[in-house]
């Protein structure tokens, strides 16, 4: 008798089936145990449709072996996983539900003091993602993964569409080092090409990564000096200045207007300093890139931002700020802002 049933083997078994076998007459011809038989059986049945629709269950062997093999590369240490369905049930939801990264749900658990049967770390979800081992999601559910790029040292340049704008380089060494509160990114996240004129005016803030999205009715520069002259009369022009110490973006049309973002509405003087990012040199503002990527897993591209009503973009922005965040050691822009506070 052999151990293990062969690839061959499979090829007779699905014949055999074909031919009305039972799988004890099948493991009769094989010379192999009936429970053997079975259990092979079970495991290469795949679902499949016939010329009118129909559901039907059907044996093949190639796919049985495929999952042999696969099955074979596992072979090892036993999943940490093991049968703690619990544990399971609540990364599936986290992952497809909550749009929760396998940090972020550790870091809520810990946060909300949920304790499983296995303790597992961020590394073997991955794992355990790549090897398909989830029911419920898989890795095209997870979040865009980051990919380290190297900062090129290349020689600055100005815009052309910018050359009196105030350069990154005479920006405070304080803004660098995340240290204080207080000084934000802003970009734009646009919509499809031909799809409404609307889009979202971003600010992420260095230190908390606290985010404020603010839907603007076109990408024009007036557009955005009208959503902070609001932001300035919502939180009072001595509030405005404390929380807005400096603003950083990019060399877009909508940001050209650097005086009008920089001179408060309500009172002499300005309510900010502004400062522009060097040409194509997104990497200087990577709090927004990371959190834009965020906010593209609730408004995908090609979305028509005319649709999306004030309220939900609400609800994204909730989301990202009670999001817990592996930099700011499992807590969320929230409970970091509280933490501060305190």
């Amino acid at each position: 008798m052999y151990k293990y049933i062969t690839e061959a083997e499979r090829y007779q078994i699905e014949i055999l089936l074909q031919q009305h076998y039972s799988i004890r007459q099948i493991a009769d011809v094989l010379g192999h145990k009936y429970q053997t038989i079975w259990y092979e059986v079970k495991k290469g049945t795949v679902k499949q449709l016939d010329t009118h629709l129909a559901e039907h269950y059907v044996y093949k062997a190639d796919y049985a072996h495929m999952v042999s093999v696969r099955n074979k590369s596992n072979r090892g240490r036993n999943l940490k996983i093991g049968s703690d369905y619990e544990l399971v049930e609540y990364i599936e939801d986290m992952v497809k539900n909550k749009k929760y990264s396998p940090a972020a749900l550790l870091a809520h658990a810990r946060n909300e003091g949920l304790h499983f049967a296995t303790s597992i770390c961020e590394k073997t979800i991955y794992n355990y993602f790549d090897m398909g081992l989830f029911l419920n999601v898989s890795y095209e559910n997870l979040p865009y993964k980051k990919q380290k790029r190297k900062k090129k040292e290349t020689e600055s340049k100005v815009s052309l569409n910018n050359r009196s704008g105030r350069s990154i380089e005479k920006r405070m060494q304080d803004v660098k080092e995340r240290k204080i509160y207080g000084h934000w990114e802003m970009d734009t996240v646009v919509g499809g090409q031909g799809k409404g004129k609307s889009c979202l005016l971003v600010l992420s803030e260095r230190m908390t990564r606290e985010e404020i999205i603010v839907k603007l009715k076109d990408k024009k520069a007036a557009s955005v000096v009208h959503a902070l002259n609001m932001m300035e009369r919502r939180l009072g022009s001595k509030a405005f200045r404390e929380k807005f110490k400096t603003i950083t973006c990019d060399n877009g049309v909508e940001f050209l207007n650097g005086e009008g973002i920089e001179k408060s509405r309500y009172t002499k003087g300005n309510r900010t300093m502004l400062y522009y990012c060097h040409p194509y040199s997104s990497w200087e503002r990577g709090t927004n890139e990371n959190i834009n990527r965020m906010i593209r897993r609730f408004f995908p591209k090609g979305i028509n931002f005319d649709e999306v009503t004030k309220r939900q973009v609400q609800l994204v922005e909730d989301w990202i700020n009670d999001y817990p965040r592996k930099i700011l050691g499992g807590l969320s822009s929230n409970q970091y802002r509280a933490r501060l506070i305190q």
